[in-house]
């Protein structure tokens, strides 16, 4: 099959949703005038060594934040942020801090997410997390359709859950693993792992 992605596929679903997969969750926490903020974006990865960097994507809007989403917004009112990496043991909540509630509204109360202060900057993180990246914004670019952003950082301060750090190593599988975004509605506990070296 192939197809041109603006003519569309035919398909029930669409099939991008879960080419590039398993994508690991920034699990991304704000804050800004209206308050704190957490929601999910699969759209996440490191991006580079040294200084470490991360970068999210928005891909869509709600209507009382002009054309964006919450953590957006609120990152280009402060600047920081925090990257959450979620676990296997944390998909609920994940889901939960999901929902298109109102700008305003904290998904840390609203779905009983215990919440921390950041050390570096002045934002909330999701206390328990296997581990938390504080971020201070280096750029937001517009991308290519309506709503899409990418948001760029460098990390400033990594938290480590204690029992994560297995002979010396972040090792999350304790607490269920890295939990990845597969596509449609599916998703994984990453657990199974191998190790290759480098052709010299």
């Amino acid at each position: 099959m192939f197809y041109h992605p603006e003519a569309g596929h035919g398909l029930p679903h669409n099939p991008f949703n879960a080419i590039v997969a398993p994508r690991p969750i920034g699990w991304i926490s704000t804050r800004g005038s209206l308050g704190d903020n957490l929601a999910p974006y699969s759209f996440f990865n490191a991006v580079a060594y040294v200084p470490p960097q991360v970068m999210f994507s928005s891909t869509n809007s709600k209507p009382d934040r002009n054309g964006t989403k919450d953590s957006v917004a609120q990152i280009t009112e402060t600047g920081v942020f925090c990257v959450n990496i979620a676990s296997g043991a944390d998909r609920d909540r994940v889901n939960a801090s999901s929902a298109p509630l109102p700008a305003g509204t904290s998904e840390f109360e609203r779905a009983g997410i215990p919440s921390a202060q950041c050390e570096t900057i002045d934002c909330p993180r999701v206390a328990d997390a296997v581990a938390s990246l504080e971020c201070r914004m280096t750029r937001i670019v517009p991308l290519a359709g309506k709503s899409n952003f990418a948001v760029f950082g460098v990390v400033v301060g990594v938290h480590l859950r204690d029992d994560c750090i297995i002979d010396g190593r972040f090792d999350p599988r304790a607490a269920g693993g890295w939990l990845s975004r597969l596509g449609y509605k599916d998703y994984s506990a990453v657990t199974d792992l191998f190790e290759m070296d480098r052709p010299a």
